[in-house]
């Protein structure tokens, strides 16, 4: 690659680009949040891919603008092309691969969740393998190790809602607006966690897991909070209570994440943990990580605008699929738009916790 790299981000709300240099150095970095969906309380998927098609050039301009470059000096484009939802991955897809074969530099395909995984790199040139990353978002929970770049042992993962799937819904019943995470997260900050005892879903009373398995849900969690909240309101309290009723969700959230990844820190013997994805800029969850880890262990998250969605960790996952020769000629494990796929290089299979 003889010039800077386009990164694109279309798989949800947020329409993203960012040019990295050669060196993987942010140049720039643009993001549109669509706000359209706030009247719905969620992301309605067609809204969503026709306001990709309104904002993916000027979105891509001013990133160009920003860095001070032309798309004649772009020497590759990358795209997230998997997964998300479809209407609005081939609106980033077809775009960038129409780009790249315009200006005849390689195209390259990015699964979105190994895009997370890079995030934190862009910040920090120590967030690099071995680590164990907590990967959460409006669409996904899932727990990694990655002994290296490109070899990614799955876990565990959600067995239902995502966890940010689980703090959307809550701040519907509790008349929040979407996005729900951080909404909740203000809303907790003047309540008290331990008022409501809600159940930690996969995990024993006292802490340890139920079987020996990593995987999470918050299916059962999200009834129970719905359930509280329909009494409180009944009995006319929803108003002076909601604050304690948030609290104690993102306690029981947070109570969770933390416990099933600081179980796979002890399987792995690794106690070196990346966060990626929306939830993981929820500022209690990495309190509770940070002391956790104290004093030898490290954590490495991204600033929240590395955290989400952004073009950003796109373009950095491409320079790392660029240099294994993916792009262009076809090779590789993502070839079109999908919305559902695995993360290319990913080997399912459990750890088994020592002792």
């Amino acid at each position: 690659m003889t010039g800077p790299i386009l990164g694109i981000e279309t798989t949800c709300d947020e329409t993203s680009a960012a040019i990295l240099d050669a060196d993987g150095a942010l140049a720039s970095l643009v993001i549109h949040s669509q706000d359209v969906h706030r009247i719905y309380g969620g992301v309605v998927p067609e809204l969503a891919a026709r306001d990709h098609l309104r904002r993916i050039e000027p979105v891509v301009a001013a990133a160009l603008d920003e860095a001070g470059a032309a798309r004649s000096d772009l020497g590759a484009i990358a795209v997230a092309a998997a997964p998300g939802l479809i209407g609005a991955l081939l609106v980033g897809v077809t775009w960038s691969r129409a780009a790249a074969f315009a200006l005849g530099v390689p195209w390259v395909p990015v699964h979105h969740m190994e895009g997370h995984l890079f995030g934190p790199v862009l910040e920090d040139p120590e967030a690099v393998p071995p680590f164990v990353a907590l990967l959460v978002s409006g669409g996904h929970t899932m727990l990694l190790w990655a002994p290296r770049w490109g070899r990614y042992h799955l876990l565990g993962e959600t067995r239902d809602d995502a966890a940010g799937e689980a703090f959307d819904k809550v701040a519907r019943v509790l008349g929040l607006p979407y996005p729900g995470g951080p909404a909740v997260q203000r809303l907790a900050e003047s309540g008290d966690p331990s008022r409501y005892d809600f159940p930690r879903p996969m995990l024993r009373r006292g802490g340890g897991r139920k079987d020996r398995g990593f995987d999470f849900s918050f299916s059962g969690l999200k009834t129970a909070v719905a359930r509280t909240a329909a009494g409180l309101e009944a009995e006319g309290r929803l108003a002076e209570e909601r604050a304690h009723v948030a609290a104690s969700f993102q306690e029981a959230v947070v109570d969770v994440l933390t416990a099933r990844t600081l179980d796979a820190v002890a399987a792995t013997g690794c106690d070196r943990v990346l966060l990626g994805g929306g939830v993981s800029a929820n500022g209690p969850l990495r309190d509770r990580f940070r002391a956790a880890l104290a004093p030898n262990g490290r954590l490495f998250a991204g600033s929240p605008r590395i955290s989400l969605d952004n073009g950003a960790m796109i373009a950095r996952a491409g320079l790392f699929r660029l240099g294994c020769g993916e792009g262009w000629d076809g090779k590789g494990a993502l070839h079109d738009a999908q919305a559902s796929a695995p993360i290319p290089g990913v080997v399912r299979g459990r750890v088994t916790a020592r002792g």
